[in-house]
């Protein structure tokens, strides 16, 4: 029972594996690299495009008339 709490066990079905029962740290683990690779992908596109920048002063007074 030990070594099936600190390892991966794959579940097959007609001799084919079909899932993967691991710990809830590993799985963890595995989600938070997913959203990290996701992240990095999402500012390597953003990077693509030219950054458009005002002064911090047009912004406050469009803010402060309504405008955003």
């Amino acid at each position: 029972m030990e070594k099936a709490l600190k390892e991966p066990e794959v579940v097959t079905r007609g001799g084919k594996p079909v899932s993967v029962i691991l710990p809830i740290a590993e799985y963890e683990e595995l989600l938070e690299r997913l959203e990290d690779a996701e992240d990095i992908a999402y500012l390597r596109e953003a990077r693509k495009e030219k950054m458009v920048f005002r002064p911090f002063s047009e912004y406050l007074r469009e803010r402060q008339s309504g405008g955003v």
